[in-house]
């Protein structure tokens, strides 16, 4: 399986996950999420991917700080309806780390380990998202604003040769490089992008 080589360098993001424990998934219910699990589910990755990524690794270190994040224990919300532009990538990705969800979730065991009705949305918030641990009430606000990382000024005329199909191999190769090569530059300025805002 070949892919960018700096998909390995991002940091990963640790949790333990008391459902899998007790299920006997993983041994003390601890596992951990890379960047590559995520582009593999979402099928690609893209300044978005990498945000929903980076909000979420961020926001976990903030609520949990030395500790280990705990999967089925931490509550989003978005400010966007669920079919607004992104919105449903970004959920997507939240939802695999923090194992949020709104309706389709988990339903739980004897009344524990629920995981659906985590996740809203239309959420009287004004950052792009909010996370809330429900064991302890506390939350952050996460802002994600990647404009500052400009594209290749060359994606644009490659971008229109491909939709009218008169790129060669090559152009095609060249813009999946310059592509990723911006999804890298977020990752590597990772606080001029993100913000965490303690509510």
């Amino acid at each position: 399986m070949n892919y960018p080589e700096f998909f390995n360098e991002i940091e990963v993001i640790k949790v333990q996950d008391p459902l899998s424990a007790v299920l006997g998934a993983f041994a003390k219910g601890e596992y951990e999420f890379n960047y590559l699990d995520v582009v593999k589910s979402a099928g690609h990755s893209c300044p978005t991917v990498a945000g929903a990524y980076l909000i979420t690794a961020q926001a976990l270190k903030a609520l949990y700080k030395d500790e280990t994040a705990v999967r089925g224990n931490v509550k989003v919300e978005f400010k966007e309806s669920l079919e607004d532009g992104v919105t449903g990538v970004i959920s997507n990705v939240v939802s695999q780390i923090t194992g949020a969800t709104d309706k389709s979730g988990f339903k739980g065991l004897a009344g524990k380990f629920a995981r659906h009705s985590l996740m809203d949305f239309d959420s009287q918030i004004s950052s792009s998202a909010r996370f809330t641990r429900v064991d302890t009430g506390k939350c952050v606000d996460v802002i994600y604003d990647p404009s500052s990382i400009m594209p290749s000024q060359n994606m644009q005329p490659l971008m229109q040769k491909m939709m009218g199909g008169l790129a060669k191999l090559s152009e095609i190769k060249e813009f999946g490089e310059l592509w990723q090569d911006r999804v890298k530059r977020i990752f590597e300025n990772t606080q001029s992008v993100v913000r965490v805002v303690e509510v």
